[in-house]
C-alpha cells in the first residue's frame, strides 16, 4: 500500500490520501470490467473550520464527477446503460399494457354485469307481459259475464215491473173495496133519516160507493208512505168532501136573489160539505188503519215485506 500526501492541493494539510487495490467487479456477463478500479481512501485527521470542509466537499465532489464520466465514455459501459434504457422502456410499455388489460377486462365484467341486468329485465318483462295477458282474459271474461249478468238484470227488471205493476194493480182494488164499503156504511145513517123508502136508498149509496172507491186509489197514491202525516190524510178526504159536497148542494133547487135562499143554500152547503167529509174521514181512517196493520199495501209495494209474508 502506497500513502501519497497531496496537500498541495487542498487546504487542509493534515489530510492524507491512499490507494487501495481492490479485485474487479463484475457488472454483467457479456461486458465486464477489464482491470482493476482503484478507489481513494481519503482520511482527514482534523477540520478546525466550516469553510475548509465545504472546499473539502467541491474538492471531492469534482474528483467522484471525473471518475463517473470516465467510467460512462467507456464502451462496454455504454452498452450496458442503453440496455438498461431499452429495459426501463420496455417496462414502461409493459405497464401501460398491463394498464390497458385491466382497463379492457373492467370494462369486460361491467358489460357482462349488463347483460345480467338486461337479461333479468327481459325474464321481468316478459312475466309482466303474461300477467297482462292474463288480466286481459279475466276481463274480458269479467266483461262477458256483466254482460250476460246485464241482460238477465234487464229481464228481470221487466219481469218484476209487470209483476209490480199487477200487484199495484190489485193493491189499488183492494183499497178501492175497503174504501168503499167504509164510506158507504158511514153514510148509511144518513141516507136513512132522509128517505122515505127503501128504493131511495139506491141511488145515495150507489154514488157513495163510486165516490169512495176512487177516494180510496186516489188516497193510497197520494199518502203513499208517509203514514204518519196527518195533514196529507185529513186534506184528502177535505178535499173529496168538499168537491162531493158542492155537487150535491148544485143539484138541488137553484138560488134566488134573496136572502132567505143565500142562507138556505148555504146552511144546506155547510151540512153536505160535513157529511161528505164525515164519510170520507172515515174511509181514509179504515184505509190508514188497513196499511198499518199491514192488510193493504201503500204505494209502492215494499218487496221486503210481501217476500216475508209469502215466506
Amino acid at each position: 500500500m502506497k500513502s501519497t500526501s497531496i496537500s498541495s492541493l487542498l487546504p487542509c494539510p493534515k489530510i492524507l490520501f491512499s490507494k487501495r487495490a481492490f479485485p474487479p467487479i463484475n457488472f454483467s456477463s457479456t461486458a465486464p470490467f477489464s482491470g482493476q478500479v482503484k478507489f481513494l481512501s481519503i482520511n482527514c485527521s482534523n477540520s478546525s473550520e466550516n469553510g475548509e470542509m465545504g472546499n473539502l466537499k467541491d474538492a471531492l465532489t469534482g474528483i467522484v464527477d471525473e471518475r463517473v464520466e470516465e467510467l460512462l465514455k467507456r464502451e462496454e459501459n455504454r452498452v450496458l446503460l442503453d440496455g438498461l434504457e431499452k429495459a426501463t422502456l420496455r417496462v414502461e410499455m409493459a405497464k401501460k399494457e398491463l394498464a390497458e388489460i385491466e382497463r379492457q377486462e373492467l370494462e369486460a365484467k361491467l358489460l357482462k354485469d349488463y347483460i345480467t341486468q338486461l337479461e333479468t329485465r327481459t325474464s321481468e318483462i316478459a312475466e309482466c307481459q303474461k300477467d297482462i295477458l292474463e288480466a286481459r282474459a279475466m276481463i274480458e271474461e269479467a266483461e262477458r259475464s256483466l254482460n250476460v249478468s246485464g241482460d238477465a238484470r234487464r229481464r228481470d227488471a221487466t219481469d218484476r215491473d209487470i209483476v209490480n205493476r199487477d200487484e199495484e194493480r190489485v193493491e189499488s182494488i183492494k183499497a178501492a173495496s175497503l174504501s168503499a164499503i167504509v164510506g158507504t156504511l158511514a153514510g148509511l145513517p144518513i141516507f136513512l133519516s132522509r128517505i122515505t123508502s127503501s128504493s131511495e136508498l139506491i141511488l145515495p149509496l150507489s154514488i157513495t160507493f163510486i165516490s169512495c172507491a176512487l177516494f180510496g186509489v186516489t188516497f193510497r197514491y197520494a199518502v203513499r208512505r208517509d203514514l204518519d202525516n196527518f195533514q196529507l190524510k185529513s186534506g184528502t178526504s177535505a178535499a173529496f168532501g168538499v168537491v162531493k159536497g158542492l155537487a150535491t148542494l148544485g143539484g138541488g133547487p137553484p138560488l134566488e136573489l134573496d136572502a132567505a135562499s143565500f142562507w138556505s143554500h148555504a146552511l144546506d152547503g155547510a151540512v153536505y160539505v160535513s157529511e161528505n167529509f164525515l164519510i170520507f174521514l172515515f174511509a181514509g181512517v179504515g184505509l190508514d188503519l188497513c196499511f198499518k196493520l199491514r192488510i193493504l199495501s201503500p204505494f209502492p209495494i215494499d218487496r221486503s215485506i210481501s217476500e216475508t209474508h209469502k215466506i
